[in-house]
């Protein structure tokens, strides 16, 4: 067998962190920048769009989303993270960059249900890649570092959209978004390693265990588990002790995903509705993104110090209580306080339950089963800018908005609570045989 290349020796992890970080930046971007316009598209008299007609072609891209998410995360196990992780990024870029041109808005929302599908995919690779080469201790920290730039995404469109979206208009603010994608691809080619799970599993271990001594970590088990066939992790996951927490993961992604897009795509129209002009309404995206960066490393932090399941706990309660403040309709100050904690409660969330999802099932699987909780979740996505759409066209206050995040932050707290703690964590590292199953968080 050949031995790693040079340029893949005495490598940091935060090699991983930064590479998947770059392309979670663009995928940050393209969720809030597409808010930021969702104004101007309702001002843009040749398509002469409404509320809710705004609200289907955000959830095209989020339809796409939950596609690429099922189906990339399983094909992510089988041929290999860092190759869907690169044909993801190329994919997302070039539709994104069509999407900027398309003439009619039919045209452009089927370019951003296919835009979707490559982001779908980019999100899960990028997570199960960094948990796998974060230190041990540290996997939920390296993760909220890589999965902020979703947050960093959404400050550079709220700035960018501030300054630019009156002179260039919605075309140029979506085309920003994807010309670096394509740019950062022969440096991904480059630099990411390859995923040391899936390594073993096509029987390549002493590969595997070179990258493993190449990033300071400790060398993966050599049990390929090639018995379970390609299918084997999903088989797994799918087991009665599996199949629990895999649901209740799904659940919960549902209703981070749900408060994630409802308020990215729709706060600053909500706040217009509720009588601010549109550079104070893109200002509060500005505010609920820099809550998330902030408010997201601090409590991955946390999660890595008293762990996953309170850190998340405390997250969604952190949603409840703003959004109960939210629909009270604060003084100013108070405002963009809750509107910051909205940040940590929705995108922060959010990011800390993927790393819980990640770090609770076993490395062999986490492709397939953030895949599968993503890709389930990305209904609450769905949903989102149906949701808004249609309450902002009704004779609903703009209050209503808030009371439905609400109930979809309660959801997802109840089914943190219900997932059952892992047990005997140290199995999890290893690809187990059908034979040793047994050794599953149940």
């Amino acid at each position: 067998m050949t031995s790693l290349p040079a340029t893949l020796k005495r490598r940091s992890p935060l090699l991983v962190v930064a590479l998947c970080f770059a392309v979670i930046v663009l995928d940050g971007y393209d969720l809030m920048i597409f808010g930021a316009i969702v104004p101007v598209l309702l001002e843009y008299q040749e398509w002469g769009l409404g509320p809710s007609e705004v609200g289907i072609i955000g959830s095209l891209t989020t339809f796409g989303m939950l596609v690429g998410a099922l189906l990339v995360g399983t094909l992510s196990d089988i041929f290999g993270r860092r190759r869907v992780f690169l044909i993801s990024t190329i994919w997302f870029s070039a539709m994104t960059l069509l999407s900027a041109i398309a003439p009619t808005p039919e045209l452009f929302g089927g370019l951003r249900l296919l835009a979707g599908i490559g982001l779908g995919g980019v999100m899960p690779t990028a997570i199960a890649l960094t948990v796998e080469y974060a230190p041990a201790g540290r996997k939920q920290f390296y993760n909220a570092m890589m999965f902020v730039g979703y947050s960093v995404g959404g400050v550079l469109a709220a700035l960018l959209a501030l300054f630019l979206v009156q002179p260039l208009g919605f075309r140029w603010l979506i085309a920003f978004g994807a010309v670096p994608g394509l740019l950062l691809v022969p440096v991904i080619a480059k630099y990411l390693p390859e995923s040391m799970s899936y390594l073993i599993r096509q029987g390549k271990a002493e590969q595997a265990g070179e990258l493993a001594r190449s990033y300071g970590l400790e060398p993966p088990a050599s049990n390929p588990a090639t018995a379970q066939g390609r299918t084997g992790a999903l088989r797994y996951l799918m087991g009665p002790r599996r199949l629990r927490p895999l649901v209740l993961f799904s659940i919960a992604s549902f209703a981070g995903l749900l408060l994630v897009y409802g308020l990215n795509t729709w706060l600053p129209q909500i706040m217009r509705s509720a009588g601010y002009p549109l550079g104070s309404s893109i200002s509060f995206l500005l505010v609920l993104n820099l809550g998330a960066v902030v408010g997201t490393i601090a409590s991955a932090a946390l999660a890595d110090r008293v762990g996953s399941r309170i850190a998340v706990t405390l997250a969604f309660v952190a949603a409840v209580v703003t959004l109960v403040g939210l629909s009270l309709q604060p003084n100013a100050a108070l405002l963009y306080v809750f509107v910051a904690l909205a940040g940590l409660g929705s995108i922060g969330t959010q990011i800390l339950v993927n790393g819980y999802a990640a770090a609770y099932f076993p490395a062999w699987t986490r492709g397939t089963a953030v895949g599968i909780t993503l890709g389930v979740g990305r209904l609450g996505a769905v949903v989102a800018p149906l949701m808004v759409g249609f309450i902002l066209e009704s004779d609903l206050s703009f209050q209503w908005n808030f009371y439905a995040f609400l109930l979809a932050a309660a959801l997802g707290l109840v089914a943190i609570l219900l997932i059952p703690r892992e047990r005997n964590p140290a199995a999890q590292q290893a690809s187990p045989p059908a034979t040793t199953a047994a050794s599953a968080p149940d």
